[in-house]
Parts: C-alpha cells; sequence; structure tokens
C-alpha cells in the first residue's frame, strides 16, 4: 500500500496538523474542507450558498493536485451545522454534480469549526 501525502497551494493552509489529502493506491481522501479563501485562508462566511461554493472549489482544487477530479468522486460526507440549509446546498452540489452524483450523507452537527455552516469531505478515485 503506497501513502501520499497531497497538499496544494491552490486550497487554503490554516496551520492545522493535517493534509489536504492522502492518497493510498488509486484512492484519494480528503480531509473536511470548510469556506476558506484559497488565496488567504480566510474564512469567506456568507450564507449557506456562498459557503458551500467555496467548500467545493477549494476540494476540487484538492482532487486536481492529487490527480484527481469532481467526475471521480465516488462518496461524499457533507456536516451541516442547521439541516435547514439542506436545500441551499443541494442548490449549489447540483452546479459540481450535475449527473451521476457520488454517493453521500448528510448530517446536522452542532458546531463546525469558525463557525462554518458547512465541512464537506471527501473519498475519490485516480
Amino acid at each position: 500500500m503506497e501513502r501520499k501525502v497531497i497538499n496544494t497551494p491552490n486550497a487554503p493552509t490554516v496551520g492545522l496538523p493535517l493534509s489536504h489529502a492522502i492518497k493510498i493506491d488509486n484512492l484519494i481522501f480528503t480531509s473536511g474542507a470548510t469556506a476558506r479563501d484559497s488565496k488567504t485562508g480566510h474564512f469567506i462566511g456568507g450564507d449557506i450558498e456562498e459557503q458551500t461554493e467555496q467548500v467545493l472549489l477549494n476540494l476540487k482544487a484538492v482532487l486536481e493536485a492529487a490527480g484527481s477530479s469532481l467526475d471521480k468522486v465516488v462518496k461524499v460526507t457533507v456536516y451541516l451545522t442547521d439541516i435547514r440549509d439542506f436545500d441551499g446546498m443541494n442548490k449549489v452540489y447540483r452546479k459540481f454534480f450535475p449527473k451521476e452524483p457520488p454517493a453521500r450523507s448528510t448530517v446536522e452537527v452542532s458546531k463546525l469549526a469558525i463557525d462554518a455552516r458547512v465541512e464537506i469531505e471527501m473519498v475519490a478515485g485516480v
């Protein structure tokens, strides 16, 4: 089993003890991503649609750095701090996965780091 750390300057880094993703053989496991600006690392805030858009752009950059893409995603886990944001998150999510979307779980959690409204993690093939 070959394990490779994936980090990219095209996704935010904030000095946390984590990698953007880990590649094991032909699978990529991303860390959970929140709505941080990819250049500054600062949290962008905003409504659920703005946050979801930024999160998915960041994850897209991580997957590309690992030699993959959104169309190779097989599993997504979405964490929402308010399940009433489900429809707004889905509105943006559909733009990134317009057909044959990956398997997905969506759960409500009590709180996320930096008061984010959404955090998303993915598993993708190469």
